[in-house]
């Protein structure tokens, strides 16, 4: 199978993002109603929600909903206030070196991914990231220096709270600092579990371990699979190998002291680069934040796209899946 990455620039919402929202929202609108119309909040809950805790992206979200046509189904959609559930893998780490970095592999079904990577400015800081729910985050990096990614925090619970891509967007639209972000994710309720690694330009690293039924909790660690400090579901870990992967992160990064190459050929090495597609935790990209230069770059065994706020790169690279079904319908 073959997916198209695609990356775009737009700094303010407008006819880039409204032809996102065509191509996507058919298959998106199935997943968002895939529980019946019942399942999902009404608008006024959602919007209420929405302004009490990210008060600050309304202006957005206003202008994207017109964009999407004003329509009460995706202005629903939008607000990603208790969304259907969905699971993933992943892998990240920070490599706390002179020059710091944060790396992570974005591990799930690539019939069900867009395959965007977005510069924007929507609220007047330059950002590129890596899209998901149309403007939600699912890893990404900010003009001042913030990198911030997640991964599947290995637990079955599902609560009332925001799908997690819009609080990485709001984070990195609001925030410049890693005790900053970790403010938010404190504040804002999830609707499931993920582990959230944020990296500022000092150097100051986090990994927050959120939940829609616990406080966040806050440690220093620099690895990051899919559990929780330990495994809660046993299932689910043994099927995406968390601990092996959280093993063999932690014994490379050791290794790389002086230099982050040996832990960034970790992440396109098995066990932590996946090629189980067909269980949706294949490896669809290796991401490569660099918070001093402001570089980002994507990776695959057989290629690079590298990207920046001073050069960025608009156009698409096709990259395979050898082992991944063809696609019957996208998204989610």
């Amino acid at each position: 199978m073959e997916r198209v990455f695609e990356a775009i620039e737009e700094n303010r919402p407008g006819p880039r993002w409204q032809d996102l929202f065509l191509k996507h929202w058919p298959a998106y609108r199935r997943w968002f109603l895939s529980e019946g119309n019942k399942a999902r909040p009404l608008y006024l809950s959602s919007i209420r929600s929405l302004k009490t805790y990210m008060p600050e992206l309304i202006a957005t979200y206003e202008r994207l909903v017109e964009l999407a046509g004003g329509g009460d189904v995706a202005a629903r959609f939008l607000s990603l206030y208790c969304p259907p559930p969905y699971l993933s893998g992943c892998s990240q780490a920070v490599w706390p070196g002179a020059v710091p970095l944060l790396v992570r592999n974005y591990d799930y079904s690539p019939q069900l991914f867009e395959a965007v990577i977005l510069k924007t400015a929507w609220n007047h800081r330059q950002i590129i990231a890596v899209s998901d729910c149309l403007w939600g985050v699912l890893d990404g990096l900010n003009e001042d220096g913030l990198a911030v990614s997640l991964t599947f925090g290995g637990r079955r619970i599902v609560g009332e709270g925001f799908g997690v891509p819009l609080l990485l967007r709001y984070i990195l639209e609001f925030c410049t600092t890693t005790q900053e972000a970790v403010e938010v994710l404190k504040r804002v309720p999830t609707h499931m579990a993920y582990n959230i690694t944020v990296l500022d330009r000092g150097g100051a690293f986090v990994t927050v371990f959120i939940a829609p039924d616990r406080p966040a909790i806050v440690k220093p660690v620099p690895i990051t699979t899919n559990h929780q400090q330990e495994v809660e579901w046993h299932q689910h870990a043994q099927a995406t190998a968390t601990l092996e992967r959280e093993r063999f992160l932690n014994f490379r990064l050791r290794q790389s002291s002086e230099s982050p190459d040996k832990l960034l050929q970790a992440f396109l090495r098995s066990p932590v680069y996946s090629t189980a597609y067909a269980r949706g935790f294949g490896t669809l990209y290796t991401a490569v934040y660099r918070p001093l230069s402001g570089e980002a770059e994507y990776l695959w065994p057989n290629g690079a796209w590298k990207q920046s706020f001073h050069a960025f790169e608009e156009g698409t690279r096709v990259v395979r899946f050898p082992h991944a079904l063809e696609p019957t319908e996208m998204l989610h």
